[in-house]
């Protein structure tokens, strides 16, 4: 396999869910080059997944506080996400894509901008969720604009 998604978010918490309905769409497509993870707010539990298959693309997706306009989209830098508050998950994203580094190639994290945290999930962030599976299943994830600070 040389695509992992990991795709993190709690489906019930509003913009949060994100990652699960980008899951959801991308596991529609029956890509074959992809393993998607539907990893909800416990990324933690599928590292072994991504270590098995040692792909050369790992794609984070997440619901990411980046003081962005809703629904915007951003690839997010490795140094910037100890910075960041990202999702509702337990583990720091910074932790997560340490300890996966030695398994894959390259490292991706992709970010949506949401608004609300509990509810249902917004319209603006389902139109950008189904932008960035066209992006991811095309692979052109990497012509979207990376968040600098």
């Amino acid at each position: 396999m040389k695509n992992v998604v990991m795709c993190i978010g709690n489906r019930y918490g509003g913009d949060d869910a994100v990652g699960p309905y980008v899951a959801d769409r991308l596991k529609q497509e029956n890509l074959n080059e992809f393993l998607v993870l539907d990893c909800g707010t416990v990324p933690e539990n599928f590292t072994s997944s991504v270590k098995k298959y040692n792909p050369t693309n790992l794609i984070i997706v997440d619901a990411t506080d980046m003081g962005l306009v809703l629904g915007e989209i951003r690839r997010v830098s490795k140094n910037m996400i100890g910075t960041m508050h990202v999702s509702t998950h337990n583990i720091p994203l910074s932790i997560l894509v340490s300890y996966l580094e030695p398994y894959v190639k390259n490292v991706f994290i992709i970010g949506i901008q949401p608004k609300n945290m509990d509810g249902s999930i917004s319209e603006a962030v389902k139109k950008s969720g189904d932008k960035l599976v066209e992006l991811i299943k095309n692979m052109k994830f990497l012509e979207l604009e990376m968040l600098e600070r």
